[in-house]
C-alpha cells in the first residue's frame, strides 16, 4: 500500500467514526421511550429527592445530596440501559450485520456509541442542571471539573459494559438485564443513595461496583468539593475491562 492511500485510510476512519457517533446520537434522540429513560425519569427522581427526607443527613440539603446521583443515574440510563437496549435490537435485525461489512469494525461502531451517548449525556446533565439551580442547588464549585472527569469515566464505563450485553445475549435477554439492572443500581448499587445507607453486610459487595464509585465520587466532588483518585483508578480499570471484553466478544448476530 502506498503512504498517500495508508494516510487517507488514517484520516478517513475517524471521519467514520463521526459519522457513525451522528448516526447513533439522532436515532437516540428520535427514540420516544430512551427519551423518557435519559429525561423524564431522571429528573422525576431529582424532584422524588429533593422534597422528601429519603436523603437527609447525607448533605445540610435534599437537593445538594440528590443532583450527584440524579446525574450518575443519567450516566446509567443513556450509557448502560439506553445503549445495550438499542445495540441488542439492532443486532437482532440485522443493522450491525450490515456494519460488519463496512471498514467502521468493531472499534469503530464501539467509539461511534461512545460519542452518541458523551452528546446524549451533555444534553441530560444542562437539564438537570437547569432543573436542578432553579431549584436552589448550590455545587460546590471546587468539585466541577473533578464531577465532569467522573461523568465522562462513568458514560465510557457503562457502554462498554452496555455493548458487552447487548453483543453477547439475545436482544429479550438483554432488555431485562439492562431494565433489572437500572432498578437495582439507582435503588441499592450506590447511584441515587451513598453505600453508607445500604445494610453492613451489602456494603463490600456492592462496593466493587461501578456504580457505587460513580455515584459516590460525584457526591463528594459537588458536595464536598472531594476528589476521588480511588474511585478515578477504579473507574479506569472497569472501563479498560468493559472495553476489551466487548471487543473481543462482541457478536455481530
Amino acid at each position: 500500500m502506498s503512504p498517500t492511500m495508508s494516510q487517507s485510510n488514517a484520516v478517513s476512519m475517524p471521519k467514520r467514526i463521526a459519522l457513525q457517533g451522528k448516526y447513533e446520537t439522532l436515532m437516540m434522540l428520535s427514540n420516544g421511550e430512551q427519551l423518557v429513560l435519559a429525561v423524564v425519569l431522571p429528573i422525576i427522581a431529582l424532584f422524588g429527592l429533593t422534597f422528601t427526607d429519603l436523603l437527609e443527613g447525607v448533605a445540610p440539603r435534599s437537593i445538594d445530596a440528590a443532583v450527584p446521583g440524579v446525574l450518575a443515574l443519567c450516566v446509567i440510563s443513556t450509557a448502560f440501559t439506553g445503549q445495550g437496549i438499542g445495540t441488542g435490537f439492532d443486532r437482532r435485525y440485522g443493522v450491525l450485520r450490515m456494519f460488519s461489512t463496512t471498514p467502521l469494525g468493531k472499534a469503530g461502531l464501539i467509539f461511534g456509541k461512545v460519542i452518541a451517548v458523551l452528546t446524549v449525556l451533555a444534553i441530560q446533565v444542562v437539564l438537570i442542571t437547569i432543573v436542578a439551580l432553579l431549584l436552589g442547588w448550590e455545587p460546590n464549585l471546587l468539585g466541577i471539573i473533578p464531577a465532569v472527569l467522573f461523568l465522562l469515566l462513568g458514560a465510557a464505563t457503562f457502554t462498554a459494559l452496555g455493548l458487552l450485553i447487548a453483543g453477547t445475549v439475545r436482544p429479550e435477554a438483554t432488555l431485562a438485564i439492562t431494565n433489572l439492572a437500572w432498578v437495582l443500581l439507582a435503588g441499592v448499587g450506590g447511584v441515587l443513595f451513598p453505600l453508607t445507607m445500604a445494610p453492613a453486610w451489602l456494603q463490600p459487595t456492592l462496593d466493587a461496583l461501578p456504580s457505587a464509585a460513580l455515584g459516590d465520587a460525584l457526591r463528594a466532588a459537588l458536595i464536598e468539593g472531594h476528589f476521588s483518585l480511588a474511585s478515578v483508578i477504579f473507574l479506569v480499570l472497569w472501563a479498560a475491562a468493559g472495553s476489551f471484553a466487548a471487543i473481543k466478544l462482541f457478536k455481530w448476530n
